[in-house]
């Protein structure tokens, strides 16, 4: 009876599995990455554990999930404050794909950079048209949310993994040089989209507690990831893509790492205006995923940028940054724990499993 129990409830998570999940991978990975370079080697390699795990769990339920319940999986596609979410696999791909290659697992980064830069060119014309442009629903408008810019995260995503990549494909040099300012550039004007959209949004219709979500932190984390893009591409080999825009790239990277600094503020005081000023209860929900994962990218962009443009200062932001990430996982990660106990292992109101006779006086 109880495996019974635990096969429909199994089912009904992956069900109703948020689309955005993947998250999950980027935060741990990100947050590896920076642990990596700032020479915290244990809770790297245990963070890129925990990264490459989720990862194959979750390859596994999604593709149960678009076998199963192929239906839930085109209704998420169609719904433009959920499908942006699908996003978060090209960007976990590849953050996997980078951190795989600090331990020198070259071919499987170039696998998964060739996998997600494929999904992220269909999905990058599916979704806006599922969700956007071929939809019935009226206002869409009134949908737009932070998820929309995760859209940017993964295209930045792609141009990072490419830029790691160069120096291993010396062969590929050029080519892996135009995918990487290519998707750059592309992501810096879907940001610019996004922006106007989500904006228009909230001065269009009325702002309530209840909408000011996680998603909106990757707002920043997008601005984050473009900046490590950028310092990536900075630091690529000669090669004529990179030759022509190193200059804009480098300066355009200070300029958005400013702004994504600037962004703190109002974010935390959308947080604290939701769940402190019209008590909102912060409850587990794997959309919290959303706020660690710009945390560990802002810290990573500043390392990366400190680095690559020689600012000490920067460096030294985002050094101290990584610690309110790792602090930021390990609460999310063990609220997402109790809430697979709670959810799926043993329910409230479950009672204890009898003891075995057989193992009675």
């Amino acid at each position: 009876m109880c495996r019974v129990d635990l096969s429909s409830r199994s089912g009904a998570a992956v069900r109703t599995l948020a689309p955005g999940y993947f998250a999950l991978v980027m935060s741990s990975g990100i947050i590896s990455i920076g642990a990596h370079l700032r020479g915290f080697d244990v809770a790297s390699v245990i963070l890129l554990i925990v990264t490459a795990v989720s990862y194959a769990v979750l390859l596994v339920l999604s593709i149960w999930r678009s076998i199963k319940f192929r239906h839930d999986l085109y209704d998420d596609m169609a719904d433009s404050s959920r499908a942006f979410g699908f996003f978060t696999f090209i960007a976990g791909s590849n953050v996997l794909g980078v951190r795989l290659m600090m331990e020198g697992w070259h071919s499987t980064a170039a696998v998964l950079l060739l996998f997600a830069a494929l999904t992220w060119l269909v999905l990058g014309y599916v979704i806006p048209w599922t969700a956007v442009l071929g939809t019935t629903k009226r206002p869409v408008l009134a949908k737009a949310n932070g998820t929309w810019f995760i859209w940017v995260v993964a295209s930045e995503s792609v141009a990072i993994a490419a830029a790691a990549l160069q120096p291993v494909y010396q062969e590929l040099d050029r080519l892996l040089a135009a995918v990487a300012v290519f998707t750059w550039a592309v992501g810096l004007f879907l940001y610019a989209a996004a922006g106007i959209f989500v904006g228009a949004r909230m001065l269009q219709y009325p702002l309530r507690p209840t909408d000011l979500t996680a998603p909106y932190w990757v707002a920043m984390g997008a601005c984050s990831i473009t900046v490590v893009a950028g310092a990536q591409i900075v630091e690529m080999s000669d090669a004529p893509m990179v030759d022509a825009t190193r200059g804009l790239i480098a300066g355009l990277a200070v300029v958005i790492w400013a702004f994504a600094t600037w962004l703190f503020p109002p974010l935390i005081a959308a947080g604290w205006w939701r769940h402190r000023v019209h008590k909102v209860p912060l409850t587990y929900d794997s959309s919290l995923w959303s706020i660690v994962f710009p945390l560990g990218m802002y810290a990573v962009a500043g390392i990366y940028l400190g680095r690559a443009d020689e600012l000490p200062l920067v460096g030294a932001v985002g050094a101290a940054e990584l610690w309110v990430a790792m602090a930021a996982w390990l609460l999310v990660f063990t609220a997402m724990l109790r809430h697979l106990w709670t959810t799926l292992v043993r329910p409230r109101g479950t009672p204890a499993p009898a003891p075995s006779d057989r193992n009675a006086p």
